[in-house]
Order: structure tokens, then C-alpha cells, then sequence
């Protein structure tokens, strides 16, 4: 800020090589394979026998009649096509040492085997019962996965999430220019001295840090899953508390101001930060869907 930048690194190339190096090693510890996803819902893996008869079905059926027939036929082998009341979620399990997580798959996916058997059902119905809008976008979009991939709702979550954890760069380089912003409208009185340039550079060091920081506590959960020894665990907080500390710090440094000013402008600004972050996160999830 004082214009002696001789001595230091370039932050742009800084955060282009310490960001190389970080996902590097990221995309290396957290690719996801068979192994780690599994569907936990029974229903969905007895649902999977129908695919062929389904499949089979419907690929001659040409007008709403033939539809509303094989519908009829299914329904005497024991499955309603479109009774909501038989519909289930496909439960699908992401599995780590901490006991992992679930998410759903809504009905719809098991329900439709091939956008031309929706299609042909969505005919059969009555417009106001029809799909519109997202509802339909989205739908059309899960059973044309399921068409693609042959209903294995473990290879769709195996694609998705590791689609999605290499979209995670692009990510982070849309919320450096969003999160300089918020630091111009915090500190708008200062406009005149800190240039939104200036909050730009300020965060590629906070990044630079964080990718730094996060190489270490990956170390450490690595070193955890090794040895099994608890103390790590809360090597692993006190990291996490110093590294809030340290951008605390890095703020009060930076701008000048005093501690309370600082503490209040940070606690707001990483409100906006997590908010912002859960907007991006949804956004490129949803992106990620449409590409796998």
C-alpha cells in the first residue's frame, strides 16, 4: 500500500501457483469412486428390476392411448405409473470415517426411465396436473440422467459430486471480485484510500493463506486417519480459531481501524461472505447437473 512492492511477491502469481499446488492435492484426496457412494434405500434397488419393462414398453408408444394401455398394464403387474402414493426417494449414501451423509433423489428419477416415457405420460394427464416451470426443467433433466445412465443413481452421485468438486476453482475466481465488493461498501468511507483494486489484492493474500492453511489441516486429518490419535482433533479447532484469528488480524492491519470497528465490519462481512458462498455453491451445483 506504501508503493514498496520490490521486495515482495507478485500476488496474482502467488495465487496462481499456491492454488495450483492446493488443488492439486485436493482433487487428489477428494475424488470420489464406487467405494464411497452407496444407495441406502432398498426400494430404489428393488425399483431398478422394472427398468427393462418399462423401457421396452414405452418405446413404441406413439399416441396417448397407447401411453394410457401400457399404463394400464403396469398397473396389473403390481406398479402405478403416475400414484404419487407409490412413489420413493432413492436415498444415496456419501461415506467417510465420520459416519459420511445422505441426500435424495427425488421419485421422479425412479419413476421414468426415458424422457420418451415422461413425455408420453405427462399427455396422459390433465394440464393442470402436468409439470411446468422448474418442476419440469428439473424433471426432465433427472430422467435423461436415468436414461443415460441405465438408472444407476450411484454412478449419476459418483459424476455429480466429482463434476462439482472440480468446479470449485472456477468458484472461488467469481468470489474474489464479489467479496472485494463487500469490502468496498464496508469500508465506503475510506473509497478514496482503498481503491476496489486495492480489496482485490488484499483478498488474494487471504487466499493465498486459506489454500496454505487448508494444505496443513489436510495434513493433519490425513495424520488423524493414520494414527487414530484424538488429540489431533483438537489441534484441528485451535488451527481453525487461529486461522479466524489471523484474518481478523489481517484486517485490522490492513485498514487501520480499531478493534471494534474491525470485529463488527468482519462478523458482517463474513455473514455476506457464507451467504454469498451458499448462493454460489447452489449455482454451480445446479450448472454441474446440466453438464455431467
Amino acid at each position: 500500500m506504501l508503493g514498496r512492492r520490490k521486495k515482495y511477491l507478485h500476488p496474482v502469481r502467488m495465487y496462481v501457483f499456491t492454488s495450483a499446488v492446493f488443488f492439486l492435492v485436493f482433487f487428489s484426496l477428494f475424488y470420489v469412486s464406487e467405494n464411497d457412494v452407496a444407495i441406502a434405500d432398498q426400494k430404489a434397488k428393488a425399483a431398478m428390476s422394472f427398468n427393462t419393462i418399462r423401457e421396452e414398453a414405452f418405446k413404441n408408444a406413439k399416441t396417448k392411448e397407447d401411453s394410457a394401455g401400457i399404463i394400464k398394464g403396469l398397473e396389473l403387474l403390481g406398479y402405478t405409473e403416475v400414484d404419487e402414493s407409490n412413489d420413493h426417494d432413492t436415498v444415496v449414501r456419501l461415506k467417510n470415517n465420520k459416519g459420511g451423509f445422505n441426500f435424495t433423489v427425488g421419485g421422479d428419477v425412479s419413476r421414468y426411465k426415458t424422457l420418451k416415457e415422461y413425455d408420453s405420460v405427462q399427455k396422459t394427464l390433465p394440464k393442470n396436473k402436468r409439470d411446468a416451470g422448474l418442476t419440469k426443467i428439473f424433471t426432465r433433466r433427472s430422467v435423461g440422467l436415468n436414461e443415460k445412465y441405465k438408472g444407476d443413481q450411484q454412478k449419476i452421485a459418483i459424476e455429480l459430486i466429482n463434476k462439482f468438486v472440480h468446479s470449485i476453482p472456477y468458484l472461488l475466481f467469481v468470489s474474489l471480485p464479489l467479496y472485494a465488493l463487500y469490502l468496498k461498501l464496508l469500508y465506503l468511507r475510506h473509497r478514496k484510500q482503498y481503491y476496489f483494486a486495492d480489496h482485490g489484492v488484499f483478498l488474494i493474500h487471504l487466499y493465498v493463506f486459506t489454500f496454505l492453511f487448508l494444505l496443513l489441516y489436510f495434513g493433519l486429518d490425513k495424520l488423524e486417519k493414520q494414527t487414530h490419535w484424538k488429540g489431533i482433533g483438537i489441534m484441528q479447532t485451535i488451527f481453525i480459531l487461529t486461522g479466524l484469528f489471523y484474518t481478523l488480524k489481517a484486517m485490522k492491519n490492513f485498514y487501520k481501524q480499531g478493534w471494534g470497528k474491525t470485529i463488527i465490519k468482519f462478523m458482517i462481512f463474513n455473514v455476506l461472505c457464507v451467504i454469498s458462498l451458499v448462493i454460489l455453491f447452489t449455482l454451480f451445483l445446479a450448472i454441474t447437473y446440466y453438464q455431467i
